[in-house]
């Protein structure tokens, strides 16, 4: 009963917000507290849905003040150089900015935080999709491809939960798989060309002159706020040159500071904000107009954030996850017990869209290793599968990982509209990394 309530639960969440039927805010309220209630959960349900709001609390409060920041950022115009930049160097093609999407993600990704890696590269790159006209689903999807490849790194998320659920080093789990991480790398280049070059079909490329923005003229973020005093860095204007440098020092900082992990992330875009907003606006009323401003972009990312805690809450506290879990691994037949690696592999990114990551690597790993165990395969082996299916290519298209609504929040884009237009090309991702595994001997058949 529980299993089939999770996998009812998941399915009609995807149906319905992919055919936008209800807004994923809804949707990830009303269906768990529904299936709860289905299954006679009713007295636990204030509890559960607590302690899944508690779980994603430090990402929501995270989220809020990196919004914040970015925000700022934009505003001062920080990024304008990189803007023009990339605008010249594509010379107004669409393609050329695709691929460029994909390097520059492939680069912040190395730190192996999906939310860090989204918050940098959507907050500079927005502006320059927006000023050549080219559909932000692009790059909502590039950067999906490029952050799931680069998440395999040994201090990303699936290798660690990977190695801890089976007690399994480094060398066991992410050294092997090195190979086939190069050819999704080399992939994720090559599908970035490929939906570049029909964006550019869409659009054309733009002229010179369109494409960048006078010597005098500042690339355009938003109107100016009502309420700036005289002293405020109003919004599309440069800014001064020592306010730029503090701007970028500061910027590089807080990069830093999340790559190393020298506090908790929530606390540094609080502090980096703090900072940032006492120095670029150092008046009451200019810190109330930037907030005025850019509020509703906070509460847009921030309730979609908690709303995924009252799904997960749910499912782990009624049990689904784990009942699913047992369910998924009770209907492998036994004449594909010596080929589960493959099969973990190959199912993985899909199932990244039923199971929250903790589940998976703690509840549906351990099972799978011990029964491939039974079959004659070395559980490293069906570490390595999960790490090249599970949340590499999944975890920006997953409802369950808070990750997937900044990415999706800060883009402008809907849930569901981001799932269609990427899916394939991220299934595509697995596809070729399993077969680098099989060439290089990572897995075997």
């Amino acid at each position: 009963m529980p299993a089939a309530l999770g996998f009812a639960t998941i399915a009609l969440f995807l149906l319905l917000t992919m055919t936008r039927r209800v807004s994923v805010l809804v949707a990830l309220v009303v269906l768990p507290v529904l299936a709860a209630l289905a299954g006679g959960f009713a007295g636990d349900l204030g509890g559960m849905v607590l302690d899944g709001l508690a779980k994603v609390a430090p990402t929501g409060i995270m989220i809020a003040f990196a919004v914040l920041y970015f925000s700022l950022m934009v505003d001062a115009g920080l990024f304008d150089p990189l803007i023009r930049g990339l605008l010249r160097l594509a010379k107004g093609d669409p393609m050329r900015i695709t691929v460029a999407t994909a390097v520059l993600t492939l680069c912040v990704a190395l730190d192996g935080d999906g939310a860090s890696t989204f918050l940098i590269t959507v907050s500079a790159l927005l502006p320059v999709y927006r000023k050549v006209g080219m559909s932000p689903l692009v790059l909502s999807g590039v950067v999906c491809l490029g952050a799931g490849v680069m998440n395999m790194v040994p201090w990303g998320g699936p290798t660690v939960r990977a190695m801890a659920a089976l007690k399994l080093e480094s060398s066991d789990v992410f050294t092997p798989v090195l190979p086939a991480m190069g050819f999704g790398i080399a992939w994720v280049l090559v599908a970035s060309w490929l939906i570049g070059r029909r964006e550019r079909r869409r659009l054309g490329v733009l002229t010179e002159a369109r494409a960048e923005p006078a010597a005098d003229q500042p690339v355009p973020t938003a109107a100016a706020a009502p309420g700036d005093g005289p002293g405020a860095v109003r919004v599309g204007a440069p800014a001064p040159l020592w306010l730029t440098v503090f701007n970028l020092l500061l910027t590089v900082v807080l990069v830093v500071s999340l790559i190393l992990e020298l506090m908790p992330l929530p606390v540094l875009f609080v502090l980096g904000f703090a900072v940032a907003l006492l120095v670029n606006h150092p008046t009451w009323e200019q810190q109330q107009a930037l907030l005025d401003r850019h509020a509703k972009n906070v509460v847009l990312v921030t309730t979609m954030i908690f709303a995924a805690g009252v799904l997960t809450g749910v499912l782990t506290g009624t049990g689904m996850i784990d009942a699913m879990a047992e369910a998924l691994v009770s209907v492998i037949p036994d004449a594909l017990g010596g080929h589960l690696p493959v099969l973990v592999a190959v199912t993985g990114m899909p199932l990244s869209l039923v199971f929250t990551p903790d589940a998976y690597y703690f509840g549906v790993l351990p099972v799978l290793a011990e029964t491939a165990n039974g079959f004659g395969t070395d559980p490293a082996e069906v570490a390595r599968a999960a790490v090249l299916g599970q949340m590499t290519t999944g975890f920006p298209l997953s409802p369950l990982t808070a990750a997937t609504f900044i990415l999706v929040g800060m883009s402008g884009v809907q849930l569901g509209e981001h799932q269609r237009f990427i899916f394939r090309w991220a299934f595509a991702t697995t596809l070729v990394m399993t077969a680098g595994a099989l060439l290089t001997g990572a897995l075997s058949l």
